[in-house]
Formats: structure tokens, sequence, C-alpha cells
């Protein structure tokens, strides 16, 4: 499927085709994994203290001074090691563009301070990331343009934000791309939930779980631990963790109120929807139509690709064709490369 709001051209890649030898969501969503993505990326780390008492890690990669800045948010249990994060900042490097990975809190490596972690629809604490980053990149004199990169849950967070803000989201960004995007919670966790897929589910619970454990040894009697430990599904977890940390009512509250979806009519920024249709995360059914987004969000729904996998080129294959649509993109809507006053 083409750009809908986006014509094609020179430097955009074409819609995502998926290797012969690497078939179907599944294997498209795994094999990425187990990439070689050496050698590493020089993060420079920063430690952002909160006003909450909590902190926040950020990693940097530095290029130069005249380029632009792309802040990537991660997934659930995600990184700036995650395999997209290394492929995009790989990219960026060699275009000496630069990057900031912010991690989600908890997801850095060490953990968090307060009982609260991190979620679908965070809105508010994607708001205060994206207003740090900005300022530091202000501090330091540069007024190229900032653009913004959201994974998966990192993605659905950063698209609610979107239109929540409306025209006031171009005060701080240029772009954004969303990739592998759970638009609706809901029918993600069902499908999460059930069949093979519960091989991501027991992937994820694996460190969510031990996580939310080491919470509840931190401040004891925050959570049902024996439940927690028993719990086999992501909507369970949501159940005994998620909702009752952050405020909501229960799973089916905070699937309702954080689905990205409906704000999607409200985006104001140049923004780029990449889901494949094969995404295993998602049902094909529930990705919106042009109707159901505003002019300003593009949608690209290749047939392959799985949950951010993309896959590209003879085996083993590469992770180039993701970061390449991503900038090229970015390349597009927003020719001047400065940020709007």
């Amino acid at each position: 499927m083409t750009n809908p709001h986006f014509p094609a051209r020179s430097g955009l890649v074409e819609t995502y085709r998926a290797p012969g030898w690497l078939p179907g969501g599944n294997a498209q969503t795994i094999f990425p994994y187990f990439i070689n993505l050496n050698p590493e990326i020089g993060y420079r780390r920063e430690r952002w203290e909160m006003d909450d008492g909590d902190f926040v890690d950020i990693d940097w990669l530095d290029g130069a001074p005249d380029k632009p800045l792309v802040i990537l948010l991660h997934g659930l249990e995600g990184s700036s090691q995650s395999h997209y994060a290394l492929s995009l900042m790989r990219f960026l490097q060699k275009l000496q563009w630069r990057g900031a990975v912010v991690h989600f809190r908890g997801c850095s490596g060490t953990p968090n301070r307060l009982p609260r972690a991190y979620h679908a629809g965070d809105s508010a604490e994607i708001d205060r990331m994206l207003r740090h980053v900005v300022q530091q990149n202000h501090l330091q004199q540069r007024k190229t343009a900032c653009y913004v990169v959201g994974v998966s849950l990192g993605g659905n967070a950063l698209l609610k934000w979107l239109g929540e803000q409306g025209t006031q989201a171009a005060g701080l960004v240029a772009g954004v791309v969303a990739v592998s995007v759970p638009l609706d919670l809901a029918a993600a966790g069902g499908v999460l939930d059930s069949g093979f897929n519960r091989v991501y589910t027991r992937h994820f619970l694996t460190t969510l779980k031990r996580k939310a454990l080491g919470k509840n040894r931190q401040f004891p009697g925050l959570l049902n631990a024996r439940a927690v430990a028993a719990c086999s599904s992501l909507y369970e977890f949501d159940n005994l963790v998620t909702a009752p940390l952050h405020g909501f009512r229960d799973t089916n509250d905070y699937w309702h109120q954080s689905s990205s979806k409906p704000w999607l009519r409200s985006v104001q920024v140049p923004t780029l929807l990449i889901n494949a249709r094969n995404d295993p995360f998602l049902p094909e059914s529930v990705l919106p139509k042009k109707s159901e987004v505003s002019a300003f969000v593009s949608l690209e729904y290749p047939q392959q690709g799985g949950h951010v996998g993309f896959m590209q080129g003879a085996f083993p294959g590469k992770l180039d064709w993701l970061p390449q649509r991503i900038v090229g993109f970015f390349t597009l809507s927003c020719a001047s490369g400065v940020v709007p006053e």
C-alpha cells in the first residue's frame, strides 16, 4: 500500500516486501532478535532526575551539531539495546544525525524508585520526556528539527499524546513515525493471550513479573505477590499490577482509556503509521482507515513484516528497511529541517 498523503519521491524507499526465505508474521517477528548488530552504539547516558523523586535514563547518540535529532520511544520491556533501536541508531550514525533513546521507568537496567512503572497510555509521561529532551537540545544552541519514533507500546503512548496535544505538538516535534502500534489495546490483548501468541506473552511476563515482585519487596503489601507470580496472561497482569499502580479501575478501564486509535483524528503533526497486516500483536481488522485519521496521518500497511520485524535481503538478512523508511519520511515531511517557533 502506498502512502496516501505523501506521494513516493526521491529519497523514499519502496514499501516493504519480505524476503522469500522468511515467510509468515511470527518468523518475521522473532528472527530479528537473532541478528548480530555489533559493533554496539557508543551511547552517552544521561540520568534525568525528575521532580517526583524518580529518574529516567536517556541514551544519547552524538552527531553533527547541524543535523536533526531523532527521539526513540521503545516498546514493552524494550531499551536502547533492542534490535530496532540499534538498527535505527546505526543508520543515524552513518548520516551523522543525532539520536536519543528515552527509557521508560525501570527499562534502562536499573529499577526505578517509585511504586509506579510505565504503561501504554501514559501521555503525560511522554509530554514530560519530550519536553525535557527538546529543552536539552535547545540548551546546546541547536535549532535543528526534533523528530520522534514510537515503537509498539511507545508508539501507542506517543500517538495518544499527539492527539491530545493537537496543534500544540508542532511546537515540540516536526514529524513522527509510529511502528507496529497496538492501537486498540483490547484487540491486541485478546490476540496475545491466544494460540501461538502466548509465546510472546510468556516472554513479556518473565521480566514484567520479576520487576513487579521486586516492587513488592521494595514496598511490602503493594501487590498481591502470590497472584502476580501465578498470573499467565497480560490481562491478569494488567489487572493485578498496571491498572492499580497507575490509577485505572481494572484492565478493561486501562485498555479502553489508553488506546490511541480514537486520537488519530486529532493529530496535527506529519505522522507516518507503519503496521504490517500480518503483525501477530494486532488483528488486521482493527487497523484504522483513512477516514478514521486526520489529514496529517499517513497510513502504510505492508502485507508482511510481522511485529517490528521488516527484515530485508538475502539470508541472514538485514534490518535496513525500517531505518531508511523512517529517515525518508522525516526528510520529506519537514524539508526545512527547522523547529517551528
